[in-house]
Parts: structure tokens; sequence; C-alpha cells
């Protein structure tokens, strides 16, 4: 039987226009083709959000070797910025065009054609199960958390995963993700009292106590990093009053930061801190603080072993680059993948990812595929 073209794979997912929340069609070719090889397909929708659980073998099986991903992609932003179709899959020079090339249909489409050619030439001892989202690039609420919810529901398990994100930064091979840092975002509001710039005795400005609490928090050092990861950062990333009038003390100023951090730390032990701090800013101004705060994914680590000497043995072997072990980057769909089984990443060079001509390198997609075939061979071997 033929075997499956990742690249032509990549290219059919890739004119799918599946922007979030939109499934554009990606999810249903996949089950097409997936329940051609012999899968046994399930769409897990929720809320309007399409996935896609497709398991080759029995469930409950002794060993089963998962892949997790995502078919859907972000916007396209200036369509005129664009020199071809960002839904095309236009190849040129060497390199296939689109948005989602790089993150991530051409992950999903090696991984999908791997496993689907590796079952139909060895079928193992055990499964493999695919479990496929259409909401990676939005919320996050009803993708890869309502497989695993169903999978939980189901007696559906996998032994390990194995998440198909970017992982390299410029060279194929050169670097796999075992864990991921956490990320927490504050909204703060500071309250005070309006009034004329040429009176501001009559008023409480907000700006100087937003200004003091912003560096307060921008100046802390929160660590200076662990064994596995980097040290922890906090970034502001906005402060707004939008006061138009120059002779006004505005009522309200708000700022927004963004903390990534490692394993010294957690949500609550930050959303604390930051509580603290913020205390401290009203009492000294004496004004109003109000805090609100999102947790989008704790730090999390996948221990050096089994599951990354596997992958890191498949990677050099197609590769000849030793991928380095690292915890960078922002947050992916592993930081669900690992309450359920141990979880590494690794996939393609992701320098053009979320840009305008995003584009791979088309020989890379087939080396893709070759390396996640040797990780099947080698982990039912």
């Amino acid at each position: 039987m033929t075997a499956i073209d990742p690249v032509d794979l990549t290219a059919r997912l890739v004119r799918c226009p599946s922007v979030t929340p939109e499934e554009g069609g990606a999810l249903v070719l996949l089950e097409a083709e997936l329940s051609a090889a012999g899968f046994e397909c399930t769409r897990v929708d929720r809320n309007g959000t399409s996935n896609l659980y497709a398991r080759w073998g029995r469930k409950g099986a002794n060993r089963t070797f998962g892949f997790n991903g995502h078919t859907d992609v972000v916007p396209v932003g200036d369509l005129d910025a664009w020199t071809v179709d960002p839904f095309g899959a236009e190849v040129k020079n060497g390199f296939m065009y689109g948005r989602g090339t790089t993150d991530m249909k051409s992950g999903v489409a090696a991984f999908a054609a791997a496993a689907i050619d590796f079952v139909r030439q060895t079928p193992p001892d055990g499964s493999i199960a695919l479990a496929i989202t259409g909401d990676e690039e939005g919320d996050a609420e009803d993708g890869t958390t309502a497989l695993l919810d169903w999978m939980a529901a189901e007696g559906e398990a996998m032994s390990v995963c194995l998440v198909g994100e970017p992982t390299c930064p410029n060279e194929m091979g050169e670097m796999m993700k075992i864990g991921r840092r956490g990320s927490l975002t504050a909204w703060f509001t500071v309250i005070g009292v309006q009034g004329h710039a040429a009176y501001p005795h009559r008023a409480n400005n907000p700006m100087p106590a937003m200004a003091r609490l912003m560096d307060r928090l921008s100046s802390h050092e929160l660590d200076q990093g662990t064994e596995h990861f980097d040290a922890s950062t906090l970034a502001v990333v906005t402060i707004d009053t939008g006061n138009a009038a120059t002779n006004v003390i505005p009522a309200q100023s708000r700022a927004t930061v963004n903390i990534r951090y490692n394993d010294l730390h957690s949500g609550q032990s930050l959303t604390e801190w930051l509580q603290a701090e913020a205390d401290k800013v009203a009492a000294e101004f004496g004004l109003q603080v109000q805090m609100k705060v999102k947790v989008s994914g704790e730090s999390f680590i996948t221990p050096p072993g089994e599951l990354s000497d596997l992958i890191a043995k498949s990677v050099e072997a197609e590769t000849g680059r030793k991928p380095v072990l690292s915890t960078s980057g922002g947050t992916s769909d592993a930081r669900f993948v690992k309450n359920h089984c141990p979880v590494v990443e690794f996939g393609l060079v992701g320098k053009t990812m979320h840009q305008v001509d995003e584009r791979v390198a088309v020989e890379q997609i087939g080396q893709l595929k070759s390396i996640y075939t040797r990780i099947l061979t080698d982990y039912f071997g």
C-alpha cells in the first residue's frame, strides 16, 4: 500500500481555513484518513469546539503511545502583507507557505502519516492514540482538556504522549521540551479621585500609585532559575489610563502584567505576592487597588528518563543532532497532558510561526515523519 506523503497531507490541511474557533475541514480530513487506516475515530466536540480522538488497537492495551497536536491556527493578520495565499500551501524555493505550516499542521501531518504507515506495515503489540484539538490557539478550555475529560470517562488512556509542537529554534533536531514554565496574567485597577490638575489636593491621583506598583513588581527578582528552568520573568505589558485631557487628574488607571514562572513558584504563591504588593501601595497612597488573576498553566517537568531518551535517540539518529532538553518558550497543551501521562514535545523549527508568510522547509516535513516513525518502532520494539 502506498505510504502516506506528509507533505501532501500538510498541504491539504493548510488549505483548510481552520482559524480558531473554526474547524475548517481539517479534522474531517484527518478523520477520513485515519478511519481508512483502521483507526477508531471519535469526534469529541464541546461547546462548539471541534476535537478528534483516534485509536488504533485495543482500548486498555498494555501500552499506548499517544500523539497530541492541533489543527487550529491564528488569524492571518494583514492579508495585504502576505506574498502568497495564506491558505494556498504554495511551494517555492523548497518551502511550503501558509498559515499553520509551522504551527502546527506539518507536525500533525507528520505524526498522522507515521502512525498510519506504522500500523499498516508493522502492526504493534499495543495501541496508538492521536488526540487532536481545534482549540489550542484560543482559550484552550474545550480542546485538549475536553479530550482528556472524555478519555477519562471512556476508559481511554495514553501510556506516554508526544506533543508535536515546533520546538527547534534554528536547526532541525536541536531542541525538545521536557516541561514548560507556568503562565500567570494579572490585571490591576487603581481607583483614585478625579479632580482638576491645578488643585491636586482635592483629588487622589491613581497614576503615581500605579507607577509605584509597576516599578515594585518589575524591579523584583523572582528567582535565579533552577536545574531545568531559567529564571522566572515578569513583564508589564500595558498601562492604560485613557485620559485625553491635560487639566484633569484621572479617576482610574489600569495595568496588566504577565509572569512566566518556574518550579519555585505556583499560581497561588505568585497571586499572594502580587496581592501583598498591591495592598502595600494602596495603603501608602490611600486609595483602592483591585486585582484579577488568571493562571493559564502551572510549571511542570517530565524528568529526564526513558521517554526523553527514546525521543532524543530517534532525533539524533535522523538528524545527527542530540537535542537539548529545554523548558523554554510559552505554554502548550502539554500542560494539560502532563496530568494524564508523561509528556515530551518535539517538532519542527518554529522561526516563522504566527508570522506573515509563515513557512516550513519541505524536506523537514518528511524528516519529522521519519523521526516519529523511528520513535514508534523503538517504543514498540
